[in-house]
């Protein structure tokens, strides 16, 4: 599970017309197209929340001639779906948004989309940082996506909760409370001992271990593309030290972006959990009565990145021009920074890093925190970590693993051991 697991409220709005869209592509019929009244139509397919929807309405205006349709589903099944569109080479979208998890999985798949350079977007290098633009480039130096948002990382947290727990509430004190994951686990066992009723220090193992994985150099890939997940200490150390929280009883062993969860974020059923910039629209959309009782203080750790989805153009399309158009325009500075201060999703556009547009931002909900420095500042001192063709799939085991241990179903090495054996599997 990753950034691509945003579920917001639009992705449990899908219509059964979205579902016949996905049955008969992004053609259509009639002038242009198929479009409403002789319009191009565009179908876009993403997952979650991408905060684009106001963005489409706009783009409308501007070209009276384009018809933007939507189709948003969970992540998974999102991939899993443009998977099967590319091997039968029928059903995808004109615009495919891909998280980073799986971009590695489709680059590996250039002859199934637009080179992107053949439209010019060699002229929009310079956009994004150099780690960005070369994530969605293929082995033979083809373009695939236009980069939307990074994910940055930061710690999320309920003030009112710390405070029945005899915490500090104040961001920075709260920052101080951790500079490593041990003082996290130290300040949840604080925490655990006041019994606040009804809630747990964090939600699940899930977004743990995927933050803590996120800080380092090197995941579960090395850059020629070889799976590293048992000679690499890291992946294990995040599993392990996600572990040692769950045993610590900090856990409100809660499933991530399952309904339980969903409801949890509404009634206060955890106090921290750790917040890639896109996660800020996931708690604004599921607490939306929990306004000002939430606060965003630094990741333990200090830095890190977990998220970021490209938009690409699979040459099923019919409309490859009018969809470059398109997604040129919503990966734009100026579109990025709308999106962020609308959705929270961060920017992957250089100039808007040191822009007072972003970097002045403080978020309302989030008690007033200044959140575009914050991820400012996480973003500007990470390191991007390669991701090989099977990194979300691979992430999916080990993640089972944890809720397998946290279930009781299993000890961590057996968990561990049977995460290794289906990663064989699945590479």
């Amino acid at each position: 599970m990753r950034r691509g697991h945003r579920l917001g409220a639009a992705a449990l709005a899908v219509t059964a017309m979205l579902a016949a869209l996905a049955a008969c592509g992004s053609g259509g019929s009639g002038n242009g197209g198929g479009g409403s009244q002789g319009k191009t139509k565009i179908v876009i397919g993403t997952f979650g929340e991408f905060g684009y929807e106001p963005l489409y309405a706009e783009y409308e205006k501007l070209h009276p001639d384009i018809d933007i349709v939507a189709r948003v589903t969970k992540a998974e099944d999102h991939h899993k779906n443009l998977a099967a569109h590319l091997a039968t080479n029928q059903g995808s979208a004109d615009i495919e948004a891909i998280e980073e998890g799986w971009i590695g999985q489709f680059k590996a798949q250039p002859d199934k989309f637009v080179n992107l350079l053949d439209l010019g977007a060699g002229d929009l290098k310079s956009q994004w940082p150099e780690w960005k633009w070369q994530t969605s480039v293929s082995k033979d130096g083809k373009q695939i996506g236009l980069g939307t948002d990074v994910g940055g990382m930061a710690m999320c947290y309920r003030t009112d909760l710390f405070k029945k727990a005899g915490l500090p509430t104040d961001r920075d004190q709260v920052s101080a409370l951790w500079n490593d994951w041990d003082s996290y686990i130290a300040t949840g066992k604080k925490f655990a001992a006041a019994k606040v009723p009804g809630a747990a220090f964090f939600d699940g193992p899930t977004v743990m271990y995927r933050a803590i994985l996120g800080q380092a150099d090197v995941g579960l890939y090395d850059t020629s593309d070889n799976v590293v997940v048992e000679s690499n200490p890291s992946v294990r150390g995040a599993f392990d030290k996600t572990i040692e929280a769950i045993n610590a009883g900090l856990s409100a062993k809660i499933i991530a972006w399952s309904p339980d969860w969903n409801a949890g974020f509404q009634k206060g059923s955890f106090a921290t959990i750790a917040c890639p910039a896109w996660m800020l629209a996931q708690i604004q959309d599921l607490a939306k009565d929990s306004a000002g009782k939430w606060d965003v203080a630094k990741i333990p750790g200090g830095t890190g990145n977990w998220g970021g989805s490209f938009l690409t153009i699979p040459k099923q399309s019919k409309h490859q021009k009018e969809a470059f158009a398109l997604a040129k325009w919503l990966t734009s500075p100026e579109q990025q920074a709308k999106v962020f201060r609308g959705a929270g999703l961060f920017p992957s556009t250089l100039t808007l890093y040191k822009d007072p547009v972003i970097t002045d931002f403080k978020s309302p909900f989030f008690n007033n925190a200044p959140v575009g420095k914050i991820f400012s500042d996480s973003v500007a001192t990470m390191k991007p970590q390669y991701l090989g063709p099977k990194a979300g799939d691979i992430n999916t085991a080990i993640i089972n693993g944890l809720t397998r241990v946290e279930q009781g179903k299993q000890s961590p090495d057996q968990a561990w051991q049977q995460a290794v054996s289906e990663i064989k599997q699945i590479v």
